[in-house]
């Protein structure tokens, strides 16, 4: 079992950057290939970017394609997303995914034209 917390989300003006985390509890994180989707009101929920086990490979929208960057820091149980050139569509509750079976509580972005 693992438990994951976001953390890092805020509001922004478009063209601003944040940068989230999502840190997960116990010794199995290295097992799990980790994501993160997102959620705007009234919509469903999206994948956004992920990363697998081993961090040698990653993934992205094409939404957010050069604009976040998806990694992990194993020493410190920690996926990050950085979102650079944020947009208003940007806005959302982002979630964190540990094989896409256990997810955290998500963390708010909003981003302001």
């Amino acid at each position: 079992q693992v438990q994951l917390v976001e953390s890092g989300g805020g509001v922004v003006q478009a063209g601003d950057s944040l940068r989230l985390s999502c840190a997960a509890s116990g010794r199995t994180f290295r097992r799990y290939a980790m994501d993160w989707f997102r959620q705007a009101p009234g919509k469903e929920r999206e994948f956004v970017a992920g990363i697998s086990f081993s961090g040698s490979g990653t993934t992205y929208a094409d939404s957010v394609k050069g604009r976040f960057t998806i990694s992990r820091e194993y020493g410190k149980n920690t996926v990050y997303l950085q979102m650079n050139s944020l947009k208003p569509e940007d806005t959302a509750v982002y979630y964190c995914a540990a094989d896409r079976v256990h997810w955290g509580q998500g963390t708010q972005v909003t981003v302001s034209s």
